[in-house]
């Protein structure tokens, strides 16, 4: 019978937790070990909060390693003690190649787009800002360079045109979780494909969110900003400010067509029963569902009960 392949899992998020979940349940491996990012304070009383892999490391019994510094001779003295035959990491940090080359058959990592498209930290969020209809999970080697190691599978998942990132990121969880329990077999068999990145044609970039990603520009077509209110919802949400100067969140939208002269592009305009909107430079963004500075998020119908659009 052939010897379990020893896995090291790395990754922090909710959405790398469903890959190792699912590595814990193939036969042909043992997890063993999981490196996460350290506690960080969370919630009003500022507690120390473990990551969601952690959370669920431990659940499972498993080795905990929570590196400051990925670099330290302590800590990859401790990587190299578990004598790992293969890294999988899923939504975790750049790794020194001491680290990725530790292994003998190296390290992979599960990459929330079609790559070459979409490299980088927030490729849930740019496919859906740039309007895409399909996406995808990949599977690479790691190399030097961030997110451009070898290819070996890609999953396609189409994106509906009511996704927002919420349920773009769960698709892709669970797509991701697959795909990575197909490559480590592949590997373990001695058969996973590793072709080399296409480096030509129109190669979209998903770099890091800052705040100023979500400020709703009024001079841009209303159907780009309801794919800029899709790309950063539920969080972290896309944003604007009312005439009075409040600001106020935007979860849904939708483009409607002006009916007559079209109005200057950042006019606001509501029946104060049925619908809140703003002119932008083609067609009204009709916002849907809102939160307003200091208030909780409604739909537009329950919020103008309430509430009177600033003269």
């Amino acid at each position: 019978m052939n010897t379990p392949l020893r896995l090291i899992f790395m990754g922090t998020p909710d959405f790398a937790v469903a890959t190792l979940e699912s590595l814990l349940a193939w036969p042909g491996g043992q997890v063993v070990a999981v490196v996460t990012a350290p506690d960080k304070p969370a919630g009003r009383g500022r507690q120390l909060q473990g990551s969601a892999v952690k959370e669920a490391a431990l659940a499972h019994g498993l080795p905990v390693l929570q590196p400051t510094n990925l670099k330290s001779p302590e800590f990859q003295a401790e990587l190299r003690s578990y004598a790992a035959d293969l890294q999988v990491v899923v939504a975790f940090r750049m790794l020194p190649e001491a680290v990725w080359n530790m292994p003998r058959l190296g390290s992979i990592n599960i990459h929330a787009s079609l790559l070459p498209q979409y490299r980088g930290a927030a490729p849930i969020n740019w496919a859906l800002i740039h309007g895409e209809t399909e996406t995808g999970v990949t599977s690479f080697f790691l190399r030097h360079e961030i997110d451009t190691g070898d290819l070996i599978l890609q999953d396609r998942v189409p994106i509906a045109p009511e996704d927002d990132f919420g349920s773009l990121y769960n698709k892709l969880k669970v797509a991701g979780a697959a795909l990575a329990r197909r490559s480590v077999e592949a590997i373990a068999a001695g058969n996973a494909p590793s072709t080399p990145q296409p480096e030509s044609g129109d190669l979209r970039p998903a770099p890091k969110l800052s705040k100023e990603t979500g400020r709703l520009d009024f001079s841009q077509p209303a159907a780009r900003l309801v794919n800029l209110v899709r790309g950063l919802s539920p969080v972290p949400t896309a944003f604007t400010t009312l005439p009075d100067g409040r600001s106020m969140k935007v979860f849904r939208a939708q483009a409607l067509p002006f009916e007559g002269e079209a109005p200057a592009p950042g006019s606001w305009d509501s029946d104060g029963k049925k619908h809140l909107r703003v002119a932008t430079s083609i067609g009204w963004l009709d916002l849907l569902e809102v939160q307003v500075e200091g208030k909780k998020r409604l739909g537009i119908e329950e919020l103008l009960r309430g509430f009177r659009l600033p003269a």
